[in-house]
């Protein structure tokens, strides 16, 4: 397994880890290999990592380095051979390796498998956009909308739109990371590419180095029981709160709705736009059982997201815990929700839309009730089953 983060950072991290230790009951034996970090909690055998990159607190000499160390990386590249000539492993399988370890490793990788003669296959989960655009969200931010004028290779565009961080600086590195690797067609050493959502496939799929190479599959979800919690009179919100996700239009819709109690769990560049707003309550970030409890106890949760999310993580939990949900008609929303049956989508960035539909459903509480029993239905891919299905990627 690479990836970039060897420690619990993300979705991506949690995605590795959870079917790195599936594998690990099934017999298969894993080793990993990224970044060193002081909370890496997987490994290798030899011990080699690259050295930690990290772009917001690093010195002011290793800043001057980055540039360069994220288009290209030949320790990522010798400390990667270590491992695979230790390991020797019949799978090599990518997650989230641009800037910090690049796709170097993927060059590295597939040079190992034909010197060595080592039947291996390599795959790749795509978790967003990156292959396709530099930013890896198909986001303007500076404009708050989504994008796609990258697709099909028109990376300058990034620099136009200084898509990354509003930076023209960051923008233009990330615009020559992926011209190089466009140009030393890199991905087409990949055998597999697991795309979370049939949207990202089509996205993916506007690259003739990536189609034909592309399989959706939808995440897993743990199996874990829902809190044993009465359903209480309350609309939640919960992940980050930036303009990406959505916040501004649910802070409008909750204004727009002073009868209605709404409540908003997590953290982000936004908090303070959730600030004054009476019939809101903010707890601030909140994870494990606190988390499910507040998920469980809702009538409705929200996913009012503005950019091109896959398969947002916070869809299935609801689902999962018999809480529908309202969510945007954009990325990959619409293929996690059976709108009608257990929840139903609204025209994303329309606030006016997001709080008719929340007021519908909460002056219907026949139609939402039985929305919630229909969650009860909703069936998404155990660990188990993801790896059953991976297995017969893995083997060609």
């Amino acid at each position: 397994m690479i990836n970039k983060f060897l420690y619990p950072n993300g979705g991506s991290e949690t995605y590795m880890f959870g079917l790195g230790q599936q594998l690990e009951k099934m017999g298969h034996e894993v080793q990993y290999f990224g970044m060193e970090h002081e909370g890496r909690c997987v490994g290798n055998r030899v011990e080699a990592y690259t050295s930690s990159m990290d772009f917001h607190s690093g010195s002011r000499l290793a800043k001057l380095t980055y540039p360069l160390k994220t288009i290209y990386s030949s320790e990522a590249r010798q400390k990667l051979r270590l491992v695979l000539d230790d390991f020797r492993p019949d799978v090599i399988h990518l997650n989230n390796f641009n800037y910090q370890l690049t796709p170097s490793v993927l060059l590295e990788a597939d040079k190992w498998r034909r010197k060595s003669g080592q039947s291996c296959r390599i795959l790749y989960t795509a978790h967003d956009h990156q292959l396709v655009c530099p930013d890896h969200l198909c986001y303007q931010g500076i404009e708050g909308h989504p994008c796609e004028e990258c697709l099909g290779g028109h990376y300058v565009n990034c620099i136009k739109h200084r898509c990354i961080h509003g930076s023209r600086a960051r923008s233009i590195i990330g615009c020559a990371e992926a011209t190089f690797w466009k140009w030393k067609k890199v991905y087409r050493k990949l055998d597999v590419i697991i795309c979370c959502s049939a949207f990202l496939k089509k996205k993916l799929d506007t690259n003739p180095d990536l189609r034909g190479k592309t399989v959706a599959l939808h995440n897993f979800i743990s199996t874990k029981k829902a809190p044993d919690v009465e359903k209480q009179d309350y609309v939640l919100y919960f992940g980050r709160f930036s303009k990406e996700k959505g916040v501004e239009t649910f802070a409008k819709a909750c204004k727009a709705l002073p009868d209605i109690s709404f409540v908003a769990a997590g953290s982000g560049p936004l908090e303070g736009k959730l600030a004054g707003i009476p019939n809101l309550k903010n707890v601030g970030f909140q994870s494990g059982e606190a988390l499910q409890k507040l998920i469980a106890g809702a009538r409705l949760t929200l996913c009012p997201s503005e950019c091109y999310d896959n398969c947002p993580f916070s869809v299935m939990e609801s689902l999962m815990y018999g809480t529908p949900v309202l969510g945007a008609d954009i990325g990959g929303i619409p293929e996690l929700i059976d709108a009608g049956e257990n929840g139903e989508l609204f025209e994303s960035g329309n606030a006016d839309a997001l709080a008719g539909k929340i007021r519908a459903l909460w002056g219907d509480r026949a139609r939402l009730d039985a929305y919630t029993k229909a969650c009860g239905k909703t069936r998404f891919d155990t660990v188990e089953a993801y790896a059953e299905k991976l297995m017969r990627l893995y083997q060609g």
